[in-house]
């Protein structure tokens, strides 16, 4: 998993009913990340589902401005 200096985060498994997606990140108010992964994705596929949304910190694809459509198909 990648450590990301000076970004808190938390995640969290959640159950995401009739949903596909692997998982997801949010900004939250206070500048922090919550992100989340889907618990219906075996747990030994948390790791890359986890490592995946720390890219989109990484990457600060909160502040690029670019559709979400455009950056999950780079």
């Amino acid at each position: 998993m990648t450590l990301i200096e000076g970004a808190d985060f938390f995640i969290y498994p959640v159950d995401f009913p009739n949903c596909a997606n692997k998982g997801a990140v949010v900004m939250n108010e206070d500048y922090t990340y919550s992100v989340y992964i889907n618990s219906r994705y075996p747990f030994c596929q948390w790791r890359d589902i986890a490592d995946h949304e720390l890219r989109h910190i990484l990457n600060e694809d909160f502040y690029n401005g670019l559709d979400i459509r455009f950056i999950e198909s780079a």
